[in-house]
This record gives structure tokens, C-alpha cells and sequence, in this order.
């Protein structure tokens, strides 16, 4: 078959006639590898990480819940993301496990989009989150004094904004996504957009125009206000003249930083580059990155130097 590519984000196409493009309500996952005698290994890896992730991200979550110590605005957004990534890994992480067993399973048309809605859902409210996060940080180092009134009042506005807005964006591209037709096989292990698009017999130019709009609104508004958060922060710390409120003030944003960090970097390497950029095999790689493994190491960075939730894991296990 012939290959088109995508004028806006530059992603091949299937090429097919009109008389020939069919409704298909049933695809093939074809997952991470065809190697038959990698299956069973990699299914008993990821279900472990996957099983890690839970008890790590829902374990914060409880921890955050129980504990009065821990009912403080930090926590709360902590504990709040921690969800999110819990969500992120369970839209991407038990699908992928059945196929490894299973690749003849197929997955309907609902699925599909059903699987995109709530991962972008997810990582959407992940975004929203981390930009929260970081003004939180803000607050408490620039602006010590005004913290418990100014973040205690706005906590929970901050959070449920962040979850709707997370929840309401993506049925505008789901409702995109059921305008195209699609070929049968997509060659990956989650429902991913751009996936979508290049199986899709009908050029996806309105999705790629809307989701390009609103990826770079949403994206760029959310560097741009953690670059300007963490600036000012920069610049206030550096004022300080106790070495032991600097200390406290880089180690208060340092995990934050390394999150969002490793966050936006896969995210930037799989998206914001040339069409020809990445080898399949790589590309889905870097996508396990953002998909499977930070919401696996994010209740680790935390949490492992954080004497507050050490301080609360201790207090509970003890009862």
C-alpha cells in the first residue's frame, strides 16, 4: 500500500481508496514484540512493575488519607498525582498484559476509544497537577507566610480543577476519533493518538489541527508557569542568607523538579520530533517511559526522602 504523510505532525498514513475503506469495529493489538519467546518473560516483568505501581501510587494515596500529619496542602497534591499516575498505568498496563498470553485477542472499537479517553484523561490531570505542584512550591518558599491561607483555602479548587479539566478535554478528540476509518492491525501496545492516525483511511487533519492547538496551549502554558515558578523560587532562595534555608528550600523542590523533569523529557522525545526520528522498537520504548515507568518510580521519588510520609508509614504500620 501506498504512504501519505501527515502535513502537521508528519505521521505515514494508510492510503486507501474510497471504495475500499470499510468499517472496522474490531482491531489487533500487536504489542511490544512478535518474538513468541519473549511473551511469558515480559508479561511476568510488567505485571510485577504493574503490581508495584499500585501499591506504591494507592498506598501514597492511603497513607496521605489516614494520616492527620499528612493533611496538608503538599500531601494532598501529592497524594492527588499519585492517583493519576495509578490511573495512567492501569489504562495502558492490563491490556498489554493480556495481549503478551493472547494475541489473538482482538479489541473493539469501544475499547479502543475507551482505553484513549481515560489515559489521556490521566496524563492530562498529571499536567495540570505538576504545574500545581510547582506554584505550591511557589507559595511555600516565596510567600511563607501567606502559605496556610492562601494554599489551604485553594487546595481542593486546585485539584478538582485540575481533574475536570483533565476529564473534560479529551472527548473532544474522541469525538474526532469516531469521524475516521481504520485499518485492522495497529502495530503498538496501547490505543496511543498517533498511533490511531497513521491506520486511519482517512486523513486525520482536523485531529492533528485540534490536537496541536491544544497540545501546545495546554503544554506550553504549563512549562511556562513551572519555568516561571521555579525561577522566582531560584532567585528568592539564592536572597537567603541561612545556608539551612537553602538547603530546605532546594530540598523541598528537588524531587518536584527531577518528576516533572523526566515527565516532559519523554514526553518531548516522543512527540517533538522529526517524522523519520525514532525506529518503531524505540519509539515504543519511549513511550513505556511515560506510560509504565514514572508512574512507577513517582511515589518512590516522593516518598523515599521525604521524613514526613517516612514519619506516617511508620505511625500506621505500628497500629
Amino acid at each position: 500500500m501506498g504512504l501519505v504523510f501527515d502535513v502537521v505532525i508528519g505521521i505515514p498514513l494508510v492510503n486507501t481508496s474510497e471504495e475500499n475503506r470499510t468499517l472496522v469495529t474490531e482491531f489487533v493489538l500487536t504489542g511490544l514484540t512478535d518474538h513468541l519467546w519473549l511473551q511469558v518473560p515480559l508479561f511476568l516483568v510488567f505485571l510485577v512493575i504493574y503490581l508495584i505501581t499500585m501499591v506504591g501510587n494507592l498506598g501514597l494515596v492511603a497513607l496521605v488519607w489516614k494520616d492527620p500529619h499528612l493533611h496538608m496542602p503538599m500531601y494532598l497534591f501529592l497524594g492527588s498525582l499519585a492517583f493519576a499516575d495509578a490511573c495512567t498505568s492501569t489504562s495502558v498496563t492490563p491490556r498489554m498484559l493480556v495481549n503478551f498470553l493472547d494475541k489473538t485477542t482482538m479489541v473493539s472499537l469501544s475499547e479502543r476509544i475507551t482505553q484513549f479517553y481515560f489515559f489521556a484523561s490521566s496524563a492530562t490531570t498529571e499536567c495540570f497537577l505538576l504545574v500545581v505542584m510547582a506554584y505550591d512550591r511557589y507559595v511555600a518558599i516565596c510567600n511563607p507566610s501567606l502559605y496556610p491561607v492562601v494554599m489551604s483555602k485553594d487546595c481542593t479548587q486546585l485539584i478538582s480543577i485540575s481533574y475536570a479539566v483533565g476529564f473534560l478535554q479529551p472527548p473532544i478528540h474522541v469525538v474526532l476519533l469516531l469521524r475516521l476509518t481504520f485499518c485492522r492491525i495497529i502495530h503498538y501496545f496501547y490505543c496511543e493518538i498517533l498511533q490511531l492516525f497513521k491506520i486511519s483511511c482517512i486523513h486525520p487533519s482536523i485531529n492533528s489541527l485540534m490536537m496541536f492547538i491544544f497540545g501546545a496551549f495546554i503544554q506550553i502554558s504549563i512549562l511556562m508557569t513551572i519555568v516561571i515558578s521555579y525561577t522566582c523560587v531560584l532567585f528568592d532562595t539564592l536572597k537567603k542568607k541561612s545556608e539551612k534555608s537553602r538547603s530546605k528550600a532546594f530540598f523541598m523542590c528537588t524531587a518536584h523538579l527531577l518528576s516533572v523533569s523526566l515527565y516532559y523529557g519523554t514526553l518531548i522525545f516522543t512527540y517533538v520530533r522529526p517524522a523519520s526520528g525514532l525506529a518503531e522498537d524505540q519509539d515504543k520504548i519511549s513511550s513505556l517511559l511515560y506510560t509504565i515507568l514514572i508512574p512507577l518510580i513517582n511515589p518512590f521519588i516522593y516518598s523515599l526522602r521525604n521524613k514526613e510520609v517516612i514519619g506516617a508509614l511508620k505511625r500506621v504500620t505500628k497500629k
